[in-house]
């Protein structure tokens, strides 16, 4: 049939070229379309064509001076025919222009397609301008045909569907271009109509679950009303097919494995609204009755039942099943015990032998296969850091029994380097059965770590502060003599380098420059740092001379990883000394504004560390216990001297833990405390390694080095402290705790601006001594903040907090206030 309706479409055709002919045909060379006959052409002109070369368009004929033709025949159609599939023409009439005895001459008349010079949108914003422009597919120089136009209708029509306007019109106007000879200007006009919401979706046949709970789990398909004000109402066809099969899934976890979808449609209620029709057939809720086990060597069926967590008489429900057979990211699973010992290749199909009622009887037929030994470790992707840096964090190495945790180890590992993008870390184990081995590919993408830091603020009594900050986090002291590495700085090595400098003139001056080295000697996760500091701090009065504090320091800190308890624990010693110069200073003790004072000191710190993505924790913990000692220097002589060299020990103890809750949503909990003793009662407690509670934590612009700054939101900065000893009151407190609950929304994974939201609960107290220490008493605060971290400046953020309680001598404090933050987390 299709082959019949062809060759008439051809005859047509042919048809229409001999009436072509015979309508141009002279009447001194008349033709006779009755009796075919055979001609030689004579001669081919092309006319009509004014920017086509009339030489190549012959040549597409697929005609040539010489050749015998029949006129009438198809000859002729075939040459019409392969012009039009050109797409450059618009229309081809054939004429004879006369006929020499045996021989006929033809001209072919040619109307030429215009080309698109530009096209021009209306109707539409700015940002669906640029949209558009990036979708259809107009190019300019190209000729302009119905394919093209109708080609662009549809793309235009489709993309403001996805945008809610399924009554946009498009018409399309050509119009020459005044610049280019045979080129048009498409005017694209648009009318985009009225947004189409959906007014109404109903659900029909649903005995076990509400329409309202059944609604709630298609994600993007919403019906516009009051209990969904922040939902968009959109109709997308592809996401209502998507939100289908989410409502198919929640009916398979709740037990009702055999529910469909039977039917459903969608229709217009008015011009700006969608009805929504589904019909549904939950069929039986079931329950699992008998779970056996059947090829299980290493495993009894009692363990395996009992890591599988599923009793008889849950409800049935197949997406969970697979969870814990497989990979469970919230607890363990039954594959994690067999392929962390190494049974890489080991395989678990749940059989439903017996379905009575309704309950399913169910029976796991376990392969465990052989262990697999790891082969090859390959990693990609690291277009500046070294191999050795990654390869050192390895946990999987060839030769080494294959673990699944020890894979996923590695990933969270290489993410808290903070030189990779932790969304896009790569794991991809390759079995190879034949032997029992399997490579393991990891692969990266490199993300700036590097941080500049250019601000100025307000420092309270000491005004405008400058500040520039410049953090290497991935220096190298290897390449740093090979100039070819400068680009722009040696890197790639994992050392870290921080240059800052603070400055408000003559008053306020701050030099630090620290290095670290976290693999000293290459072979173990042995850190150094070393670090160098000085500050000077000026006050001038027109009632007082002058004052000035000058501190100058250095510290050196050796830090190791732990293999006991476990694994994820370091222990770092630290020496440091601090030599504190004041000079008519009043503004610390009331009986210590001149002299020197000397701290010698050694801190030890033991932590742990088990965060699995260091800009955004959605799981794992980190803690940490610090001891700092001086000598007990007022053991051995008296209190003459007690400023000269500074005694005290001071322990502090920080905990933060991560549960993820749902999806982005995430639960952080903290609890911090600081105590400062002294080892006799005859000693004295200067005026430095105090804390100081309130505000960002960022101490204001006075930041002393040796001074802890905790923020408590909602209050002001360092106004925490509990105490009847004016020197207490302004040097800070020697006790403090405080507790925080966050909740945290991740808003943006991007690796170029990890943004979160989070809503807050915390309390804490600061105290002047530890007869007024009370551990119960705490001044609380609730609010809200954001945070973006990026890769070039760190942490930026803010919250706004509301403080809960009223301060001692401070009850017309206003309660709420605004608290930025500028590289570092809030502690």
């Amino acid at each position: 049939m299709t082959r019949s309706i062809w060759m008439l479409f051809f005859l047509f055709l042919a048809g229409t070229a001999s009436a072509q002919v015979l309508n141009n045909a002279t009447q001194t060379n008349p033709v006779d379309y009755t009796q075919p006959r055979q001609y030689q052409i004579g001669g081919i002109t092309v006319s009509g064509a004014k920017f086509l070369d009339p030489n190549a368009l012959i040549a597409v004929t697929g005609l040539k001076v010489g050749d015998e033709i029949t006129v009438p025949g198809e000859d002729i159609s075939q040459a019409i025919q392969k012009l039009w599939a050109q797409g450059i023409i618009g229309d081809v009439d054939v004429s004879i222009t006369r006929i020499e005895g045996n021989q006929i001459y033809l001209d072919f008349f040619l109307k030429e397609r215009p080309r698109l010079s530009r096209f021009v949108f209306s109707g539409i914003n700015k940002s669906q301008k640029e949209a558009l422009s990036e979708k259809v597919i107009l190019q300019r120089g190209r000729t302009v045909n119905d394919a093209t136009l109708n080609s662009t209708r549809t793309i235009i029509k489709k993309y403001l569907a996805e945008k809610s306007y399924l009554n946009a019109k498009v018409n399309i106007v050509q119009r020459p271009d005044s610049l280019l000879p045979n080129s048009v200007v498409l005017d694209i006009r648009i009318d985009k109509g009225d947004k189409v919401k959906i007014g109404n979706i109903d659900i029909v046949g649903n005995e076990a679950f509400s329409d309202r709970k059944l609604e709630k789990q298609m994600k993007k398909t919403k019906e516009k009303s009051l209990f969904n004000l922040f939902s968009s109402s959109k109709f997308q066809e592809s996401e209502f097919e998507n939100d289908k099969q989410l409502l198919l899934d929640f009916y398979n976890s709740e037990g009702y494995r055999d529910a469909i979808i039977v039917s459903d449609s969608v229709y217009r209620i008015s011009d700006d609204r969608l009805g929504i029709r589904i019909t549904v057939d939950e069929g039986q809720r079931y329950y699992y009755r008998n779970i056996t086990w059947k090829g299980n060597y290493l495993y009894d069926d009692e363990y395996l039942t009992r890591v599988l967590g599923i009793e008889k008489g849950d409800i049935y429900n197949r997406q969970e099943l697979d969870k814990r057979l497989n990979y469970n990211p919230t607890g363990i699973d039954v594959s994690a015990l067999y392929q962390n010992d190494g049974y890489l290749f080991q395989s678990i199909d749940p059989v439903e032998v017996r379905v009575e009622g309704d309950s399913i009887d169910l029976e796991m037929r376990v392969y465990e296969g052989p262990q697999a030994t790891i082969k090859n470790v390959v990693v990609t992707g690291n277009t500046k850091t070294s191999d050795h840096v990654i390869r050192r964090e390895l946990r999987t190495l060839p030769g080494d029994k294959y673990s699944r945790d020890n894979l996923i180890r590695t990933r969270n590992e290489l993410a808290a380097l903070g030189y990779f993008d932790p969304e896009n870390i790569g794991l991809q184990p390759i079995p190879n059965p034949e032997d029992g081995t399997v490579d393991i590919h990891y692969s990266v993408v490199e993300t700036p770590n590097d941080q500049i830091s250019l601000s100025g603020g307000w420092g309270g009594a000491i005004g405008a502060i400058g500040t520039v900050g410049l953090t290497l986090n991935n220096f190298s002291t290897r390449k740093f003599w090979d100039l070819d590495e400068w680009r722009p700085i040696p890197s790639g090595d994992g050392q870290r380098l921080s240059l800052h400098v603070q400055a408000n003139g003559k008053y306020y001056q701050s030099y630090s420059l620290s290095f670290t080295e976290p693999w000293l000697g290459g072979r173990r996760a042995n850190s150094l740092t070393v670090s160098l500091f000085k500050t000077v701090y000026r006050r001038a009065s027109a009632f007082e001379a002058d004052s000035k504090l000058d501190v100058n320091g250095g510290s050196i800190t050796l830090g190791r990883r732990l293999q006991w308890p476990d694994d994820y624990f370091n222990m770092s010693h630290s020496l440091s000394y601090s030599r504190y110069t004041l000079d008519n200073y009043t503004y610390l003790f009331s009986d210590f504004t001149n002299g020197i004072s000397n701290s010698i000191s050694v801190v030890n710190t033991i932590s742990r560390y088990s965060i699995n993505n260091p800009t955004f924790p959605s799981s794992g913990s980190q803690l940490s216990l610090s001891v700092n000692l001086t000598p007990p220097y007022s053991l051995f002589k008296d209190n003459a001297g007690k400023y000269e060299f500074v005694e005290f020990n001071k322990w502090m103890f920080d905990a933060s833990y991560f549960i993820n809750l749902a999806g982005k949503l995430v639960l952080n909990t903290r609890a911090h405390f600081g105590f400062l003793g002294k080892y006799s009662s005859n000693a004295t407690l200067g005026p430095f390694e105090r804390f100081k509670l309130g505000g960002s934590g960022l101490g204001g612009g006075n930041v002393f080095v040796g001074t802890e700054y905790i923020g408590l939101r909602g209050y002001d900065d360092e106004s925490v402290v509990n105490s009847n000893n004016s020197d207490a009151l302004q040097a800070g407190g020697i006790a403090y705790n405080k507790f925080v609950v966050e909740l945290r929304q991740l808003i943006s994974p991007a690796p170029a601006a990890t943004i979160y939201g989070l809503a807050f609960m915390e309390a804490g107290n600061n105290f002047g001594s530890y007869s007024e220490y009370n551990p119960f008493k705490l001044y609380r605060s609730v609010g809200v903040g954001a945070r973006i971290f990026m890769p070039m400046f760190g942490l930026l953020g803010f919250d706004y907090g509301w403080r809960l309680d009223d301060l001692p001598g401070q009850p017309d404090a206003k309660r709420g206030m605004f608290h930025f933050i500028l590289g570092q987390q809030l502690r």
